[in-house]
């Protein structure tokens, strides 16, 4: 399971409010896609879920747990700038994840549980379609390709939330329909909720099951710093797109007679 309940949590930095007495339930395997103008707050929110950020008041629950106040194997992120590791090979930056969690003191897996660990990798490499580059360097891989390096790099440790802020934003519109084909199937196949921020109102609408917006309630300039954002908007998409479960047929994108195929 992998719900999660914001409740009335607040973010301030002095005399800075950010954020203002959020509240929203997301259940597990939602696939929820955060909007709402730059500077808003919703990288903020996604670093709170994260861990890498505390609420300065309200509670955080997983699954009825509070949440580990520090990032966790629990929790996987991608950003918009390819957080893969460059000295590494595909192959060693999707392995590294399964090696520092099981070998926390060498940093390095050996024998039957190293081998398994490579098949697995193998086999994740394969599923972002990345198996032909498995032995080059990220310096070596193109935009789309190290994001979907990083899908798998966040993929390996099994997470129960995946976090994604702003991950397709840099990359060209054909290759982002490619990863958001490859988005789509991964959180099908894979038990886990995606909480992602985003700029495109599009990319919103075309991945998510539920689309929350992000504003402030007062605009004054004089304000900005008194009174932080919150949600204004939740927007569950209809029909509704379940994990696991075929998308629904939509005549106007689906049928050949309507799209000229």
């Amino acid at each position: 399971m992998s719900a999660l309940v914001i409740d009335k949590v607040w973010k301030e930095y002095a005399d800075n409010i950010v954020l203002e007495d959020v509240s929203i339930e997301i259940e597990s395997r939602a696939f929820v896609a955060l909007v709402g103008p730059s500077g808003c707050g919703k990288s903020t929110f996604l670093r709170m879920l994260l861990g890498q950020e505390n609420p300065t008041r309200g509670t955080i629950l997983m699954d009825g747990t509070p949440l580990p106040r520090e990032p966790g194997a629990d929790r996987g992120v991608v950003f918009q700038r390819y957080s893969v590791f460059p000295h590494l090979s595909v192959l060693g930056n999707v392995l590294i994840g399964k090696e520092m969690g099981k070998a926390t003191v060498t940093g390095r897996l050996f024998g039957t549980a190293r081998k398994a660990a490579i098949d697995e990798a193998r086999i994740l490499i394969d599923e972002v379609g990345l198996s032909h580059a498995l032995h080059q360097y990220p310096a070596q891989l193109s935009g789309g390709m190290q994001q979907r390096l990083a899908l798998a790099q966040a993929l390996i440790m099994k997470p129960k939330v995946l976090l994604l802020d702003e991950p397709f934003g840099a990359l060209d519109p054909g290759i982002r329909a490619e990863i958001h084909t490859l988005m789509r199937r991964l959180w099908h196949e894979n038990a886990m909720t995606v909480v992602m921020v985003t700029h495109d109102m599009r990319e919103a609408f075309t991945l998510a099951t539920r689309v929350v917006a992000f504003e402030s309630r007062r605009d004054r300039s004089e304000e900005k710093l008194r009174y932080g954002a919150t949600i204004t908007r939740d927007l569950p998409l209809w029909p509704p797109r379940i994990a696991g479960q075929p998308a629904p047929f939509r005549p106007d994108r689906d049928d050949p007679a309507t799209t000229g195929q």
